[in-house]
């Protein structure tokens, strides 16, 4: 379970994120929804050590990982994948893979896994990251960060600037992994529908601040898009 207990954040002397809480289920999915600009990816990268909280603390399994440094998140089985469908552009699908799973006891197998859950990767192998399409690199970065066997993924907007039909495949394997147990999510998206109804429970953050919050379902689209529109 991963906990943002009253974190305070931000860069230099300009405070972002103004007391946020939140939890995220061992075995599911929280959705952090808002505007742009409301904090989002800051508040993300709070959690996983990018940039130091002045006040409050991270909690992961519970303990307090608040002066950690990302790596040591990595390695109690934090994982990132930011926004923008990050990858190296001039190695192939296969070599981003492989410099993951290096030094890994089960690297072979990791990867083949990770391939299973996103198969369209496979006919891209020998190809150029910086050739694949945006919903392909986005499979990409999110078969990469499996790799390293999280127990809490971080995703920042994954949905962004993709094809219908990857976001269907993108949630799919969200659900997938975490109906498996054993994996929690933390989804900062901006497409309400898709978010609530990966979510067991959502939050919406307005200028830094957590001001509404409540379980996830279809059913709680129409007072978190009420939410929003204030």
């Amino acid at each position: 379970m991963l906990e943002l207990v009253d974190v305070r954040t931000g860069y230099g002397r300009s405070e972002v994120i103004h007391g946020a809480s939140l939890t995220v289920p061992a075995d599911g999915v929280a959705a952090v929804m808002g505007h742009n600009g409301a904090g989002k990816t800051t508040l993300l990268r709070a959690a996983v050590g990018l940039l130091s909280v002045t006040s409050g603390k991270v909690l992961f399994d519970g303990e307090d990982v608040s002066s950690l440094r990302p790596s040591a998140r990595v390695s109690r089985g934090l994982a990132y994948v930011p926004q923008g469908q990050q990858s190296f552009g001039q190695l192939t699908t296969a070599e981003n893979l492989q410099v993951v799973a290096d030094g890994r006891k089960r690297g072979k197998a990791l990867i083949d896994e990770a391939l299973d859950l996103f198969p369209a990767l496979k006919e891209l192998l020998t190809r150029r990251a910086g050739l694949l399409s945006g919903g392909q690199r986005q499979q990409l970065a999110i078969a990469r960060a499996l790799i390293t066997e999280p127990r809490m993924l971080i995703l920042d907007e994954p949905t962004e600037g993709i094809q219908p039909s990857v976001v269907a495949e993108i949630e799919r394997t969200i659900l997938d992994l975490t109906r498996r147990g054993g994996l929690g999510v933390l989804l900062v998206e901006q497409h309400i529908g898709f978010a609530l109804e990966s979510a067991q429970n959502y939050y919406i953050l307005e200028a830094g601040r957590i001001t509404s919050s409540g379980t996830g379902g279809s059913e709680s689209e129409a007072d978190v898009r009420a939410a929003m529109a204030i």
